[in-house]
């Protein structure tokens, strides 16, 4: 049985309706993952607290669908990168160049370098 001082109090979670509830069950979740060993009713109570709060962002929340170029643009920002900083991924700062002002797409080979250059999937420039 799952002790209520290991839940914070949350004996029967419900759909979460607030940020400040949202934050609530990050914080249980949290603990629990903080454990070294869950019982079979933490687990479920884990799957049950993520699915919640998944929802609950998914909705509150939504990311909206970038095209590649504001991906890769986004991904250049977030690492401090320029133009010639991708020259030896892409093949040439002029390419990278056409790509970024959308004259020229990504081919498979430019996508798996770039998806292991950022760790990210390759799907994100789709």
């Amino acid at each position: 049985m799952i002790e209520e001082d290991t839940l914070s109090g949350i004996v029967a979670p419900k759909v979460i309706t607030s940020d400040a509830q949202n934050e609530r069950y990050i914080a249980v979740l949290l603990e629990l993952e903080k454990k070294e060993r869950l019982s079979a009713k933490e687990r479920e109570f884990a799957e049950l607290l993520t699915v919640l709060i998944e929802a609950y962002e998914d909705e509150r929340y939504p990311i909206q669908a970038a095209n590649p170029v504001e991906v890769l643009t986004a991904l250049m920002e977030a690492n401090n990168l320029k133009q010639k900083d991708l020259a030896p991924l892409l093949g040439s700062e002029s390419l990278v160049s056409e790509v970024l002002r959308g004259k020229r797409e990504l081919n498979k080979h430019h996508i798996q370098r770039l998806s292991e250059r950022f760790n990210v999937s390759p799907a994100v420039f789709f």
